[in-house]
């Protein structure tokens, strides 16, 4: 009872009032230094906490400038931190951060997709409960369109069905019915996909939000600011249980699978449908980050207008009083926040709602400091009668902090938002702007950082021949950092026992054998770096790999379960059965330096050993 009080304090302060001295800075906490993530793909991190106490984590998923698609998980309960490496060689487009869903047998199940540009949905679920340290392997839902934005929903007047939205059928809003995973991790399509919108607009922007039972929000504008001017702001409901499209107030407006619904910005249209139209400004540009649900269940928006220009930003928050949308204006937001000038003007720095708290928002505004004017995090907070109240989370930053998350379920959780931080140039890595998007993600927690040593236990390495030095029993770890041969890439990496690990020569991705039993990753050593090369764009084309120039590949035994590690992530955590390792031997590597440990180490130790070589 005792932790739980000071982790529900930890909350309250995470988001709570905060004195700025003149000499103070304050960027957050790293979660990792490689990361970013779109805002149209959700949620990007998830807080799961069962009822019986057993699993109380938080999930953060992002993808780097080099094509790993990643998550850190952190465990309330062990206090440890592991950051999951999902896949590799991906398209280094930051629109495909991955979305987490906790199933109703407490496994997670993990979407991503590349940028509309591929006929599929991929997706892997962790074997144990609320741990994706244990992702099975990586499975495909096909579609006859490409896809993007994954936003997936499991509904309790409905819990044997996954109910998925995103962008599909012609660049509209699409939904489709999943079924639950069989024993093989498969799920089937039993309904849809089905285009639920068409636009006048070539490209409608769509955010989603459920109310946790029967009814999915949808909040959309007629297109692309960058392509609609004015561009207008839309809303319905999602009726699951009778597949139809609603108004605010519950009028069926069409049945999904009959055709999509259309909406224009005619004053027809307006006058028609005075509960669907959000915002309709005559010569302003409409945007939105997010959709929730009030305190009294009546819907929010999060939503900004930008000039004809685009280079003023207003951010606003809009909700459903009963009988109008009440906008109140929160701030001005500058112009876009990235470091490119004249592409994707329609950047703001970004907003979230506190799904807890939905009369809180948090923001990127942009502020002068000590240190020049970055974009900072602020919260807003709303008043029934429309006043606002601002107060500044990070401040005197060296770099932009942008697109906060207020992360769902973690309001009895210290950690509570997730951003970007660091420079950012452009939403996709190519020949044009070969720096991509190079920003960290930070959050507003500061974790227990454990000792790290790493000569604890070590075999020296004059040892590593000795009889002695053999491991015998227990937990260990084993580590070599090898600069593969490009033109002869793949081979053997190391052995010991009846444990041998090599990389496949034609797929480049590591096998763990042990026995007779063969454990293939899912994961490439290989980098999406050739895509610097290549024109900017979402051609559908699969650039081929560049292979890793130095690996840092690490095995760790600890109780029953041996776990892999590519240059410090995550890759296979494998189960052993009784008896199935057998020790001794001697080590068999390649050239390289060979690590060996009488114990696991910690998966920071095991970033560490990458950052020393």
């Amino acid at each position: 009872m005792k932790s739980r009080f000071i982790l529900c304090l930890l909350a309250f302060l995470a988001l709570g009032p905060r004195v700025i001295r003149a000499t103070d800075s304050f960027s957050g906490h790293e979660v990792t230094p490689e990361g970013a993530w779109c805002w149209f793909a959700d949620p990007r991190a998830l807080h799961y906490e069962n009822p019986n106490g057993t699993i109380n984590r938080t999930y953060l998923g992002y993808i780097d400038v080099h094509g790993n698609i990643k998550a850190m998980q952190y465990d309330f309960i062990t206090g440890r931190r592991t950051e999951v490496l999902i896949r590799s060689y991906f398209q280094p487009d930051d629109h495909n951060n991955p979305t987490f869903l906790v199933l109703p047998d407490e496994r997670v199940m993990i979407f991503y997709s590349r940028h509309t540009d591929e006929p599929c949905f991929y997706y892997r679920i962790s074997r144990e409960k609320g741990d994706i340290t244990t992702l099975g392997e990586e499975k495909k839902i096909k579609t006859s369109h490409n896809t993007t934005y994954p936003s997936p929903f499991i509904l309790s007047e409905d819990p044997e069905h996954i109910y998925l939205c995103w962008r599909g059928i012609g660049w509209h809003p699409t939904i489709a019915r999943l079924t639950l995973p069989d024993d093989q991790d498969n799920v089937q399509t039993d309904w849809g996909p089905y285009q639920m919108i068409q636009s006048t607009g070539a490209r409608p922007y769509a955010k989603y939000h459920s109310n946790g039972k029967d009814r999915i929000l949808l909040g959309y504008t007629t297109g692309h600011p960058d392509n609609e001017m004015p561009n207008f702001l839309y809303f319905n409901y999602i009726n699951i249980k009778e597949g139809t499209l609603e108004d605010i107030n519950g009028r069926t407006l069409s049945h999904i699978a009959e055709g999509p619904w259309r909406v224009n910005k005619g004053e027809r249209f307006r006058k028609e449908n005075p509960l669907v139209v959000v915002d309709h400004p005559s010569n302003e540009r409409a945007w939105l980050w997010q959709v929730a649900e009030t305190t009294n269940g009546k819907p929010a928006i999060a939503m900004v207008r930008l000039n004809e220009a685009k280079d003023s930003h207003d951010y606003y928050y809009a909700r459903w009083t009963g009988s109008e949308w009440k906008k109140s204006f929160l701030a001005n937001a500058g112009g876009h926040f990235h470091q490119t000038p004249n592409i994707e003007k329609c950047y703001s720095g970004g907003m979230s709602i506190d799904p807890s708290n939905p009369q809180t928002i948090v923001a990127s505004v942009p502020v002068e400091g000590t240190q020049g004017r970055h974009y900072e995090i602020v919260k807003f907070t709303v008043q029934e009668n429309g006043e606002v109240t601002r107060e500044q989370l990070t401040y005197n930053s060296a770099l932009n902090n942008s697109r906060p998350y207020v992360i769902p379920g973690s309001d009895r959780s210290p950690l509570r938002i997730g951003w970007m931080y660091g420079n950012y140039y452009d939403w996709i890595v190519s020949a044009q702007r070969k720096q991509g998007y190079p920003t960290a993600i930070h959050c507003d927690y500061a974790w227990p950082k454990p000792t790290i040593n790493p000569e604890k236990k070590r075999i020296k390495a004059k040892d590593l021949t000795a009889k002695s030095a053999r491991l015998r029993k227990g937990d260990f770890t084993i580590s070599l950092t090898v600069k593969p041969d490009p033109q002869n890439y793949g081979g053997k990496l190391f052995s010991m026992g009846n444990l041998s690990v090599e990389i496949d020569r034609k797929t480049w991705k590591p096998i763990v054998t042990i026995g007779k039993q063969q454990y293939v990753s899912t994961n490439m050593l290989a980098t999406a770096d050739s895509w610097q090369n290549h024109p900017r764009g979402t051609n559908g084309d699969w650039y081929e790999p560049t292979p890793l120039q130095e690996v840092t590949y690490a095995v760790t035994c600890e109780g029953g379960v041996l776990r892999t590690y590519i240059n410090g992530m995550l890759d296979q955590s494998i189960p052993l059965e009784k008896k199935q390792l057998v020790y001794g031997g001697t080590y068999a590597y390649s050239k390289g330096e060979l690590r060996v440990y009488k114990r696991a180490l910690l998966s920071e130790e095991v970033e560490a050993l990458v950052s020393q070589e």
